[in-house]
């Protein structure tokens, strides 16, 4: 189907796929393509398991015909899915507060990669070389799209009130033409001291140039950016927001959303403190990574879930 176009002809073209591929297991991903899938597996010669998955936290935050879609699956989900997958214990709970069965609820968070995502001291100068700073430059940086939700506006009121810190900013929509981003650092008087990166794929070497990474969401799941930057051995500040602080445990700092001084706080806290303990706390972070969220733990939950619905 078409972006925003719910065409049913889309729903016979998957079943004909369904048919002819004959799945063992339909695994679809967010709420719209989880009715799809299961309509169309129930119109298939073999009918396969559906799995959905859910990727947001705060319903209340997407689109009208999202949040009809999210409570029309909420009434199903007792009868359609095998099994229903979120990344995140707040997104359980949210759910299940929605009206989402919770027997059928499974949290696989998300996994990440350690070969790619790692310290990098190579990567670190390199990068700082890029942009004009010295290895001694203290540099905080938030990796995120131009969106509302990742409250890049309050990052910005708290770098206001870190005159010696630099910020790197990354992410699509994150460019100098963005004419509302532009203003924002006028207003705050930090264009100097933000460099605006855009869309990188490289993703793992602006992260090895930071000395602490920010999340200042108002609404997460599971925060990508962070666990890729703690795989990287960069400690972390990050809001209270989805499973932002279950994720950073002990190896950073956590904050209330929307609070630019206590934003700025724990930021300062981390990039004032001595180069040694924030190397400790680093190592800490890719070890919290390695034990609870790798890309090998992620894996071997999938196939275990697919297992277990194959089985049933």
């Amino acid at each position: 189907m078409r972006h925003g176009v719910a065409d049913p002809r889309g729903i016979l073209r998957l079943r004909a796929w369904l048919r002819a591929t004959r799945p063992d297991v339909v695994h679809s991903w967010m709420y719209h393509a989880n009715l799809a899938s299961s309509l169309a597996a129930r119109g298939a010669r073999r009918a396969a398991p559906v799995i959905w998955a859910i990727h947001h936290t705060d319903v209340a935050r997407t689109k009208p015909l999202t949040r009809i879609t999210a409570r029309i699956s909420a009434a199903l989900s007792s009868r359609w899915p095998a099994a229903v997958v979120v990344v995140a214990e707040a997104a359980r709970r949210s759910h299940v507060a929605l009206g989402f069965d919770e027997k059928r609820m499974v949290v696989i968070p998300n996994g990440f990669d350690l070969d790619t995502f790692k310290p990098d001291p190579d990567g670190r100068a390199q990068v700082r070389s890029e942009l004009g700073l010295t290895a001694t430059t203290p540099v905080a940086g938030v990796l995120a799209r131009f969106d509302p939700d990742k409250d890049l506006r309050t990052f910005l009121d708290a770098l206001g009130l870190m005159p010696d810190a630099v910020a790197l900013l990354a992410g699509p929509g994150v460019t100098d033409d963005n004419v509302q981003l532009r203003s924002w650092l006028a207003e705050r008087n930090v264009a100097t001291r933000c460099r605006l990166l855009g869309p990188r794929t490289d993703p793992e070497r602006v992260l090895a140039a930071l000395d602490v990474a920010v999340s200042s969401s108002v609404s997460e799941a599971f925060p990508t950016a962070v666990g890729e930057a703690m795989a990287c051995g960069v400690p972390c500040v990050v809001t209270d927001v989805g499973d932002s602080a279950l994720v950073v445990g002990d190896t950073g700092r956590v904050v209330p959303p929307r609070d630019p001084a206590a934003l700025a706080a724990g930021v300062t806290d981390l990039l004032h403190s001595e180069p040694e303990a924030r190397a400790d706390l680093g190592d800490a972070a890719r070890r919290r990574i390695a034990e609870h969220y790798s890309l090998e733990a992620m894996a071997e939950r999938y196939e275990r879930l697919y297992r277990e619905v194959l089985a049933k």
